[in-house]
């Protein structure tokens, strides 16, 4: 099954929660994302059904390995991005948004040749 962007943000989202909180649940999701608790309720219920999360009976969401790899995945790109933006003079907040929408576009192949050229070039700044 293909992940759509809507999923992975969410993925994404999850993963950023558990990094400030070792517990999430559906209603941090809603109020990070600024989404209705039936648009999340529906959210959750897709990745649990697709095997990307599992959420136990606290209703604590954990990531199953295939949905931590494309969290992490996204985060990355998001990161790299981001430095990218901000390189080329992008104010932070707006570099963060503009990476957030590049993030789910981007091919394998163009996303790994920035961030290569991000290492060089950040390699090369702290010289």
């Amino acid at each position: 099954m293909i992940l759509l962007e809507s999923g992975e943000m969410y993925l994404e989202t999850i993963l950023v929660l558990q990094k400030e909180k070792a517990n999430v649940r559906s209603i941090d999701i809603s109020n990070e994302m600024h989404f209705s608790k039936p648009s999340v309720s529906r959210a959750v219920k897709t990745l649990k059904t697709n095997g990307y999360i599992n959420v136990d009976e606290n209703g604590y969401i954990t990531f199953t390995d295939k949905g931590k790899a494309i969290a992490e995945d996204i985060y990355d790109r998001h990161q790299v991005l981001t430095s990218c933006l901000l390189s080329l003079g992008v104010p932070q907040n707006l570099a963060a948004k503009d990476a957030c929408k590049i993030e789910h576009d981007l091919s394998p192949e163009t996303f790994a040749a920035i961030k290569k050229h991000m290492k060089k070039y950040l390699s090369a700044k702290k010289k």
